[in-house]
């Protein structure tokens, strides 16, 4: 009897994710595991075609995508019999995205996103985003949606240091063969039922690290920034308790591993940001010379009206608010922090 076709996974982004899941699921020691065929789209061509050529990307120095992935220049090339499609394209672009490529997904595919955000006016997660697009038949067996998330640089995957990771899903065979598919000796993959958690943790993080940026920019000191990082993690808390989430995501890999590494990291996107605004730059000045989308800045604002909308109470995230929309300097938004009224501490 013939072995039967590996499956297909589709990446759907030709950012540092979408490179890295590429490498990961090619990964030669993965153990016992079959590997996947795996395709990548990109919405430019040009930029495509050249990944194809050249095996090289300017978004991620000295990386070289594995020979066996297929680089499709066509919509319906690349997702043509796709089992599981990974959905790494940054939050805000989503929608335009799967709406050109719906037609062409097939019914049974399963759905893992790898980016971190909530989409602005609607304060939909990467997942909803995808469901509400797609809105199979109600008659259909309903399709399976995942995350891939945690505390993971690009640029560090990519040469092969130790990482881990969360696959969440609320189905939870769903959730065990995403960790299948992406573990690999240097990468390890826990398995969480809290879709809604680690979902939001990811987005979250995303505005602490620009604020975390801020203070390296002001050189206000490790003291401070350690500060953030567990009032952060306390405001980040209360609203994914709000909103219906396990405490425990925000207190595993997924919430503080990664708000970690976010805040500390100098090649995070976020902070980096952050760290410009601290020394003085503008936001338009700074986002017009980044190559890389940042995250985060469009979340705050999704992550405000989150806040207003459950009666969630997240000081540092409007002082972020205040400093990237508002006009607010740095180091006023930081000095009404540190003089709001004094109490007890309390997380969650």
């Amino acid at each position: 009897m013939a072995n039967p076709q590996p499956p297909t996974v589709c990446i759907l982004g030709l950012g540092q994710m979408g490179l890295v899941c590429a490498s990961m699921l090619c990964a030669p020691d993965a153990g016992p595991r079959e590997r996947p065929l795996v395709t990548m789209w990109g919405h430019n061509p040009d930029e495509a075609g050249a990944l194809a050529q050249t095996r090289r990307s300017p978004r991620l120095d000295g990386f070289r995508l594995p020979d066996e992935v297929r680089v499709c220049l066509t919509d319906q090339d690349a997702l043509d019999g796709a089992a599981v499609i990974v959905s790494a394209i940054p939050v805000q672009f989503t929608r335009e995205a799967w709406s050109r490529l719906r037609r062409h997904a097939p019914r049974g595919a399963g759905v893992v996103s790898v980016a971190k955000g909530v989409e602005n006016d609607t304060l939909l997660r990467p997942t909803q985003i995808v469901a509400d697009v797609l809105r199979d038949d109600p008659d259909a067996r309903p399709r399976q949606f995942g995350v891939l998330s945690g505390p993971t640089i690009a640029a560090e995957l990519a040469r092969g240091l130790p990482a881990t990771m969360i696959a969440a899903s609320d189905d939870p065979a769903f959730a065990d063969r995403i960790q299948q598919l992406f573990s690999t000796s240097y990468l390890r993959v826990y398995t969480n039922p809290d879709l809604l958690g680690v979902e939001l943790a990811g987005a979250t993080k995303n505005v602490i690290a620009i604020a975390a940026g801020v203070l390296d920019g002001l050189q206000a000191g490790y003291n401070a920034k350690s500060a953030l990082l567990a009032r952060g993690l306390a405001e980040i808390s209360r609203l994914g308790g709000a909103m219906g989430a396990s405490a425990e995501t925000f207190f595993g890999i997924a919430g503080v591993g990664d708000l970690a590494t976010s805040c500390f990291s100098p090649e995070g996107r976020n902070r980096s940001c952050g760290e410009a605004l601290g020394k003085g730059e503008t936001l338009d000045s700074y986002l017009r010379r980044s190559p890389y989308v940042v995250e985060g800045v469009a979340t705050t604002k999704s992550v405000v009206d989150l806040a207003r909308k459950y009666r969630v109470e997240m000081p540092i995230t409007e002082a972020v608010h205040a400093v990237l929309f508002g006009g607010v300097d740095p180091i006023q938004a930081i000095g009404r922090l540190m003089s709001r009224e004094l109490k007890q501490e309390r997380v969650g």
